[in-house]
């Protein structure tokens, strides 16, 4: 499904046939978080002529209160109307994604989606026309109290490719599905995943800009129709001790005018990758510790990082198991492909891709070559047999994860200083918090102990 292309004209057009009443303009801040602007459609002609302005000292990790005034530039591809009610009139609200501008009218340096940008820039400077992402987002579903506010009890006991009345969730995931279809994507697939109350949602692939875009818009589908179906969707990596935590495995390939440059011709070579894929992979692999601070962005995430529940901890690749923290998928031609599987659906979709795509140019400009594949289970491999094959560990904590960003240039320079030091100096806040909450393990540990 090709990617609409609108004019202002068009946009003035469909806001008048449909009766659309507000324009919702979203932004993403440096977090990850989706922020927006709602404006009456009296004011449409101020957002196409990209005049609309509002306060970026209020946004974390924006600019100072004295710097506070900032444009928002839309992106006319963007246009969608909501296919639900969002008003108590039944009031349609139409949606633009933003990118964001200084007073100056400059492009805004801490912009997480302006860094995406320029990142597939510099792709495109090198020969690539486009870097294709397509992400496997997972998700639970916790049922709502009387008074509308979330439990702890999860909506099912369903187990992976479960149907109902195992799977609880059915419905809810048709609803998602079909919600998402009218508004533009291509659902490739949705099924119950092996926890129980957790889904997942699989969309079409596409350019790393759209896909980030798309990944934001998702996440807003998903809490909106569970909420309305009476229950609380979450995209916390592990809300649930003992069970599989939430991952979003990221599928990613390179294209140039030829077609898929990660696609060998050659099975018997590298696994029928190019050497331009192993470049790649060999860049994504040097440089995973500092992407990891960006791929799984809070404390919580490194409870799913832990060996037991299929998520990787260790930097590795493989094509024939699912331990390492890149798969190499079977498909080969226009579909040969690499999958991160560290990747969690906390992350900042744009930093995060900006990133996985200069640690990958950073391996293709260097020719760096990956270690060796590793095709036994890593878990039941013992820390010998690990060191043997060059398989070291990922950061354990997100301290960890933040230092080794902090000394990566060119993850920093793929999503700039002024995002890094913001990121940096909140996660560390985040974490110092964290470190001074005494959790209920710890008492059930120590108390009577000491």
């Amino acid at each position: 499904m090709a990617k609409p292309s609108y004019t202002k004209a068009d946009i003035k057009q469909i806001v008048q046939d449909e009766q659309v009443e507000f324009i919702r303009v979203t932004f993403t801040d440096v977090l990850g978080a989706i922020k927006n602007v709602e404006v009456p459609v009296s004011q449409l002609d101020k957002v196409l002529d990209n005049d609309l302005m509002f306060d970026g000292s209020s946004i974390e990790g924006f600019v100072r209160i004295n710097e506070s005034d900032m444009y928002l530039y839309p992106d006319l591809s963007t246009f969608m109307i909501f296919p639900w009610a969002t008003d108590e009139h039944g009031g349609k609200v139409a949606r633009l994604i933003a990118d964001v501008y200084s007073k100056d009218r400059t492009p805004f340096k801490g912009d997480p989606r302006i860094a995406l940008k320029d990142a597939v820039a510099r792709a495109e400077a090198e020969g690539f026309t486009a870097f294709n992402v397509g992400t496997e987002p997972e998700f639970f579903l916790f049922k709502l109290d009387e008074k509308g506010e979330p439990t702890m009890e999860l909506n099912d006991h369903g187990n992976y490719f479960d149907l109902a009345p195992l799977d609880r969730g059915e419905n809810v995931r048709r609803e998602i599905v079909l919600t998402l279809e009218k508004m533009g994507f291509e659902v490739e697939a949705a099924h119950h995943e092996v926890a129980a109350g957790q889904h997942e949602v699989d969309f079409k692939y596409s350019d790393a800009v759209d896909m980030a875009d798309k990944i934001q818009t998702f996440k807003l589908v998903v809490k909106t129709i569970a909420r309305k179906n009476g229950y609380y969707a979450t995209f916390m990596p592990k809300p649930v001790s003992g069970i599989n935590g939430s991952g979003m495995h990221t599928n990613m390939s390179l294209f140039d005018k030829d077609g898929n440059v990660f696609d060998g011709h050659d099975a018997d070579k590298n696994l029928g990758l190019s050497d331009t894929a192993m470049h790649f992979l060999g860049g994504v692999l040097k440089h995973a510790p500092a992407l990891t601070a960006l791929a799984n962005p809070t404390v919580n995430s490194y409870k799913r990082l832990t060996p037991g529940f299929e998520a990787p901890v260790y930097v590795a690749w493989s094509a024939s198991n699912r331990s390492p923290m890149v798969r190499v998928p079977a498909s080969r031609g226009l579909a040969t492909r690499l999958e991160l599987r560290s990747v969690d659906p906390t992350t900042n979709p744009y930093t995060v891709l900006a990133a996985i795509l200069s640690a990958g140019l950073d391996g293709i400009d260097n020719k760096l070559e990956p270690s060796a594949a590793v095709d036994k289970n890593i878990y039941l491999m013992d820390e010998n047999e690990r060191k043997k094959a060059g398989i070291v560990n990922l950061p354990d904590t997100l301290l960890a994860a933040l230092d080794e960003l902090s000394n990566d240039d060119v993850v920093i320079d793929a999503i700039g200083t002024h995002i890094t030091d913001k990121f940096i100096e909140a996660k560390r806040i985040e974490y110092t918090s964290y470190r001074q909450f005494v959790s209920q393990w710890e008492l059930d540990n120590y108390f009577m102990n000491y």
